[in-house]
């Protein structure tokens, strides 16, 4: 490949990852998006004010920590989002916000048109402030019984405004919260409070609970109004043509594959179309991230492939030899043996290269042990004639006359030794010469085995044998199953898997996991 060759490879290549690349953190904004949908509804308290307050329960004792929230977001997100939801102010609780609204307006214009608190106090008694107050203590005893908040499944949060009014008038959370309510919207009590501290406090501690509330309507589906899919309809067309584009792309490199098939080449980028399910577009997100050198999954592949073959390796090999340990056993169970032996007379032989396998081996193991074990073990052969003649001679009554002579142990001795020595000598000879000159000899050696294996296979043939050598093998193939799975059972699948690693980091071999293997390649 000439230098013009790799300039264009590489040129391509670096376009080819700033394209992946891009198209990986497109699919993480979406993903992002996707998160922020599903965690609208549960979270839509923090999205509407961007400020968390603790609660814990502990038995029947509840108790905010801190007493003040905590701002988090600078500006409310949920008044841009609600649409997509379908959210709109529920109109009970919004008439109700807007009686206090009211309320402060008249209150402050009563006081800066009076000279003193005291003429304030008296204008306090005119009709105006007293109509809204009692309008208040009513449009708080129909929110406690008809409960505005249930449509949007928050139930809890008016309690909570009830156990705060209780703790506020009564200072216990046991008391009734309509009367705590009617207390709180007196001229007595916001008189001898303090109008504005009671307000404040109304304003601090109520009324951002009650502007968590809100209706969604439902759709002619009967599910409530959801909008989502008109974001996501933009990402949507984007990845719907990446992906045609890729499988045209996958079935031009690799002539013969069908269109389905170049589809499921990059089956992750499935979950990234379909409407539902969407929290699984993780899966194509990481997959994506990691092909475009974002992020490095390398060492998670890893684990999670030695992981996986350590949590089946075990299994799959237990039932493998299993299998096929019973499998024998039920051979040998149906009678096997007994027709190998039974049989083995009147099958007929079937050669497949016109040559006697059993004679050339013979021949083989023959000359290799005449012409070179033999030699070698001479000496040995020579020790154990030696032993063998004067065993037999001592045994010999003669022998045991003649022991008492002077002079005969000695010339015994050195007659067995040369006679040991000849005897060796001479049948290593003859053995050499008929190897090597006489064919007869290799036709009595076939027939001395062929006729030492019909006795053996008669014999064991028998009844008695048969039936013995049928339940000891078994027997013995029970105890491997027993054996091997409790020596499974105590082996450290994943020590084997990293013996494995370490020797291939010897070795310099590429350790690719199975997930490396297969997108390591891929469009």
């Amino acid at each position: 490949m000439n230098q013009t060759s790799l300039q264009r490879s590489s040129r391509k290549s670096r376009n080819r990852i700033w394209f992946e690349r891009l198209m990986a953190i497109l699919a993480l904004i979406n993903y992002l998006l996707v998160l922020f949908d599903l965690s609208f509804i549960p979270f839509h308290n923090f999205w509407q004010q961007g400020r968390v307050q603790f609660l814990f329960h502990i038995g029947s004792f509840d108790r905010e920590i801190p007493a003040e929230p905590i701002q988090i977001l600078p500006i409310p997100i949920a008044p841009w989002y609600n649409w997509v939801k379908g959210i709109e102010p529920y109109r009970a609780t919004q008439e109700y916000l807007k009686q206090v609204d009211q309320l402060k307006t008249v209150v402050n214009e009563k006081k800066l048109s009076s000279a003193n608190p005291a003429d304030f106090l008296k204008q306090t008694k005119d009709s105006e402030i007293s109509t809204i107050l009692k309008q208040l203590r009513q449009s708080s005893r129909e929110m406690i019984e008809s409960n505005p908040f249930q449509s949007a499944n928050k139930t809890g949060t008016l309690e909570r405004i009830k156990n705060i009014m209780r703790e506020h008038i009564f200072g216990t959370n046991k008391a009734s919260a309509k009367q705590a309510f009617d207390i709180f919207w007196s001229e007595d009590n916001l008189n001898q409070h303090g109008w504005r501290e009671e307000l404040d406090f109304f304003d601090r501690n109520i009324v951002p609970l009650i502007e968590t509330n809100y209706y969604r309507p439902v759709s002619e589906t009967g599910e409530p109004v959801d909008n989502f899919a008109l974001l996501d309809l933009p990402f949507f067309i984007i990845f719907l043509f990446e992906f045609i584009v890729r499988t045209g792309y996958i079935r031009s490199q690799h002539k013969g594959l069908r269109w389905i098939d170049a589809m499921l080449w990059r089956w992750y980028d499935t979950f990234l179309l379909i409407p539902f399910f969407r929290w699984l577009r993780i899966i194509p997100v990481v997959i994506r991230l990691h092909q475009a050198q974002l992020i490095n999954l390398k060492a998670i592949q890893r684990q999670v492939s030695q992981g996986f073959v350590a949590s089946i390796a075990g299994d799959m090999t237990e039932v493998i030899v299993l299998n096929v340990v019973n499998q024998v056993q039920d051979s040998i169970q149906d009678g096997a043996i007994r027709n190998f032996i039974g049989q083995r007379g009147s099958r007929t032989y079937i050669d497949l290269n016109n040559q006697n396998e059993s004679s050339l081996l013979i021949r083989l193991l023959a000359n290799t042990i005449i012409d070179k074990v033999l030699p070698k073990v001479q000496p040995e052969l020579e020790v154990l004639l030696n032993y063998s003649i004067e065993t037999a001679i001592a045994q010999t009554a003669a022998y045991q006359a003649l022991i008492k002579l002077p002079g005969i142990q000695g010339l015994q001795t050195q007659l067995t030794q040369n006679l040991s020595r000849e005897l060796s000598h001479t049948l290593l000879e003859t053995l050499q010469i008929l190897s090597k000159s006489d064919s007869k000899f290799y036709d009595l050696t076939e027939t001395l085995i062929d006729q030492f294996r019909n006795s053996l296979a008669q014999e064991l043939g028998t009844q008695d044998s048969l039936k013995r050598i049928e339940e000891l093998m078994i027997d013995l193939l029970e105890e491997i199953k027993v054996n091997y799975i409790q020596r499974l059972s105590h082996e450290d699948i994943e020590d084997i898997l990293e013996q494995n690693r370490i020797l291939k980091e010897k070795l310099n071999l590429p350790a690719y996991s199975s997930i490396e293997l297969y997108h390591r390649d891929r469009p």
